[in-house]
């Protein structure tokens, strides 16, 4: 199979729409917002069918947990279809759960979130990590007092038997579940951020403030209340919204091109030319029947 990776705006979905004609393949998203029903304009979901995208409520939690379970369910139901699954998406974490056999730990029971906050809140940072070292010694070692947030998710996973700290770290290894060839797209920051000035304003013309809105008057979980420029679309003026979307967007940007220097790419391809051929070379890579290996 064939996975792509990139920053948002270097044209993954139009290549991926080649390979998918070309190769008779289905694509599957690794895109945690793409997820949401409703905010196609927003997420800019492809024009061609994709699994994995539009297909969960607004008012609906996902964990990444849960995300790889769908994820290994589409990728197993293509290949047993004798189609190419092409994994495509720019959150590292959600293509990483998709590629990897490494299980990720389960979300948090029913109240147990609320119960170990007010445990945290009681005790206190340095109470509450004294309590964690005691329960999960390896976990507190990697998390600061002051992170409430992952303090807390280590406390849930040493009352569910995980741990924030599994005794294998398997997450960034090449343990892939398939033989997959993944590669990267990059671009300069100057023309990404170009790039991501257009798109923007193009998603401005395709109606994405009327979405936005009707979505931000519906009930929102909290993952998709946190769905970048959904919340800038729907409160702000519009030339606010614009200028406040491209400068975070431009910030994901530059945070998915630290997570691509961390992938275990075959090859990272310019992504400054016609997408017809970065598709030629993905192909040409596929066609090696090379193993994944580390840069």
């Amino acid at each position: 199979m064939i996975a792509l990776y990139g920053p948002t705006a270097t044209g993954k979905s139009t290549v991926a729409g080649i390979l998918r004609d070309r190769l008779a393949g289905e694509v599957i998203s690794a895109d945690s917002a793409a997820l949401y029903a409703g905010l196609e304009t927003l997420t800019a979901a492809p024009s061609y069918p994709a699994r994995l995208t539009a297909c969960v409520p607004r008012d609906s939690e996902v964990s990444v947990g849960e995300y790889q379970r769908l994820a290994h369910t589409a990728i197993d139901d293509v290949l047993e279809g004798g189609a190419v699954p092409l994994v495509v998406g720019g959150t590292g974490l959600y293509l990483r759960a998709a590629l990897s056999s490494f299980t990720f730990p389960p979300a948090p029971a029913e109240g147990e979130r609320e119960r170990w906050s007010a445990v945290y809140d009681e005790l206190g940072a340095e109470g509450a990590h004294v309590l964690l070292e005691s329960r999960d010694p390896a976990a507190a070692l990697r998390v600061h007092a002051n992170d409430r947030r992952r303090v807390i998710r280590a406390l849930e996973l040493s009352e569910a038997g995980s741990s924030l700290a599994p005794p294998v770290d398997r997450l960034w290894s090449d343990d892939m579940r398939h033989e997959t060839v993944l590669v990267g797209l990059d671009l300069p920051l100057d023309l990404l951020d170009a790039r991501i000035a257009v798109r923007v304003e193009e998603m401005v013309a395709a109606g994405v403030v009327a979405e936005a809105r009707a979505a931000w008057a519906e009930p929102l979980s909290p993952t998709a209340r946190k769905v970048l420029g959904l919340e800038e679309f729907a409160t702000l003026p519009e030339r606010e919204a614009v200028e406040a979307v491209v400068t975070a967007t431009r910030r994901l940007a530059r945070y998915q091109r630290k997570w691509l220097r961390r992938l275990p790419v075959v090859a990272t391809l310019a992504a400054d030319r016609p997408p017809e051929e970065i598709a030629d070379a993905i192909v040409a890579l596929a066609g090696t029947g090379e193993r994944l290996s580390r840069r």
